[in-house]
């Protein structure tokens, strides 16, 4: 149970961060860089196969970064 929770509350933490850079750009890669390591981390939490959410973390992370601006605070 414990584990779950650890794992629904690092997905939130881990996209939260994801705008990191100064170009549209750099937050994309940032974000999915983020969000792949969150993916893998639920995954291997979770003891799902790690490949799907690693996926999905870096598609949605990079979604995330790309969709955010600098300036954003």
């Amino acid at each position: 149970m414990k584990t779950k929770i650890f794992a629904a509350l690092l997905v939130p933490l881990a996209l939260s961060v994801s705008a990191c850079g100064d170009t549209w750009g750099q937050r994309a890669v940032t974000g999915g860089a983020i969000g792949t390591g969150a993916g893998l981390a639920v995954g291997a939490l979770a003891g799902w196969p790690v490949l799907g959410p690693a996926v999905a973390g870096g598609l949605i992370g990079a979604g995330i970064g790309a969709a955010t601006s600098k300036d954003l605070k």
